[in-house]
């Protein structure tokens, strides 16, 4: 029978807050072990929390961005479960009344675009962090890094809309897009601070109950979620196939086999006793809060490459591209007011910078040329100084010693050579050289006409005026 994949995320924000959710913590990553701890976050006896706004104010800007429905009273509540890295043995978090829902965002599959529905979007507070191996040590024991419990944590939970481990990877993708852009969340899912857990079913196809679902977690990267996901529908389908039932659970993704593998029996809701948090108050948004969150966001992706297109004239491949991070699509608007050659600027961005960013982790925001570094040289092009080809490894020099183009050109002796007399000099020169493609030419062999140009290039060093160096030397050609 054919079977058709069901898919339900639920994606786990880290805000970029300077403190904890509930107490004045601090939330950078990175720090010495238990060293960003204190009675409230440890859930010593007798403390009380106190609700951090700039964690709200993320929480809506996110809901905004995703077109959610901002009731106007939302509740906080214990989740409660036992595990090591839970120091109060329950988690702050929302159930019945959630910050935000009815939200949506659009993909593009395949050419086609999808409007994938969120059910909710919800603030609560991270867990601590288990090491089952320290390096340099021999100890069997599991180690608790309690830092990053009470760090502000947002979730996002879809409806089951996803069809594929391709589509939950676009989601994803497009997602992390958005928290990004806003400043909310720096998005880096290997330290944790974006997670996913993705709940898979399978169905017939054409009927409208969901099947039996697994919960996999574990997942850290885009391309882990895409084969996560493929594998455990392969997986649920065999199990199908041949006659056996699937049963409700979670899964580890083992990314170095490749596999999922069962964890524990998934909880249902009622299992974690939800009921009101008794020392926090229920939060309260007001209308006009929320429109003015919603009138200082920044533009989004979406509007930005549309923007780009229509004022650029740019491709909506290069579009896309430029506007994939708001700081490589600020870095192109920035060479524009210097360089106003939006096509030009995007060749090159997407050409060399990118090229030289390759396996950077520090992207553009630490790129060693300025924009007007890099319209400095693309007006040198254009006026003559230097030709296309030098300009690309003046760019290189450019990025390795965070020098200006003028710089290096003048160092180095590499303005273009204009000159007629002295051009005329080279081809002449090269015509000698070359007797048997120079007749050859002569002969109706226009083929011979490129390699001797490129013999001109070598012995100018790259330095030779293209359109000239052409010119001059089929008149030469002819001459002789």
């Amino acid at each position: 029978m054919n079977y058709e994949p069901v898919i339900g995320l639920e994606i786990h924000a880290e805000l970029l807050t300077v403190s904890k959710n509930f107490c004045a913590c601090s939330a950078n990553f990175g720090q010495e072990p238990n060293t960003s701890v204190c009675p409230v976050c440890l859930g010593l006896p007798g403390v009380l929390p106190v609700l951090n706004k700039k964690a709200v104010e993320y929480s809506l800007r996110t809901a905004v961005s995703l077109d959610c429905r901002i009731p106007s009273r939302s509740i906080f509540a214990r989740k409660n479960y036992f595990y090591p890295d839970m120091p109060k043995d329950y988690q702050i978090s929302q159930y019945e009344q959630p910050l935000a829902v009815c939200g949506h965002l659009k993909i593009m599959v395949g050419g086609r675009e999808r409007d994938i529905a969120i059910e909710r979007v919800h603030l609560e507070e991270d867990t601590g962090k288990l090491f089952h191996e320290i390096p340099g040590s021999s100890d069997s024991a599991s180690w608790i890094d309690f830092n990053r419990a009470g760090i502000p944590l947002l979730e996002i939970v879809t409806e089951p809309e996803l069809r594929s481990g391709k589509e939950a990877k676009l989601f994803m993708a497009k997602l992390r897009q958005i928290l990004t852009y806003i400043g909310v969340c720096d998005g880096n899912m290997e330290e944790g601070s974006l997670r996913c857990d993705a709940n898979v079913s399978l169905r017939r196809v054409g009927e409208q109950t969901l099947g039996t679902k697994t919960e996999v977690k574990n997942v850290n990267s885009f391309r882990f979620l895409q084969r996560a996901l493929e594998y455990e529908i392969d997986r649920q389908r065999k199990v199908l196939e041949e006659g056996g039932r699937v049963v409700q659970e979670t899964r580890l993704w083992d990314a170095a086999a490749g596999v999922t593998q069962p964890m524990r029996s998934k909880e249902e809701a009622h299992d974690y006793r939800y009921f009101p948090e008794p020392d926090l108050v229920p939060l309260v948004v007001e209308e006009s809060w929320a429109a003015g969150i919603k009138a200082a966001l920044p533009e989004l992706p979406d509007q930005k490459r549309e923007r780009f297109v229509e004022r650029y004239q740019l491709p909506d491949y290069d579009a896309g591209i430029l506007t994939s991070t708001r700081e490589l699509a600020d870095y192109f608007e920035s060479c524009l007011q210097f360089y106003p050659q939006a096509k030009t600027v995007s060749n090159w961005i997407l050409g060399e910078l990118l090229r030289e960013l390759k396996g950077s982790a520090a992207g553009v925001g630490a790129c060693p040329v300025p924009p007007q570094n890099l319209a400095g040289l693309l007006r040198l092009i254009a006026n003559g100084v230097i030709s296309g080809k030098i300009g690309k490894a003046v760019f290189q020099e450019m990025y390795e010693r965070g020098l200006s183009a003028e710089t290096i050109i003048q160092k180095r002796g590499l303005t273009q050579i204009t000159d007629t007399a002295d051009l005329t000099i080279i081809v002449d020169r090269v015509i000698a050289d070359n007797p048997e493609p120079a007749a050859a030419y002569r002969a109706g062999s226009e083929r011979t006409f490129g390699f001797l140009v490129g013999q001109v290039m070598k012995a100018s060093r790259g330095r030779a005026n293209p359109k000239l160096t052409n010119q001059i030397l089929r008149e030469r050609l002819k001459q002789k």
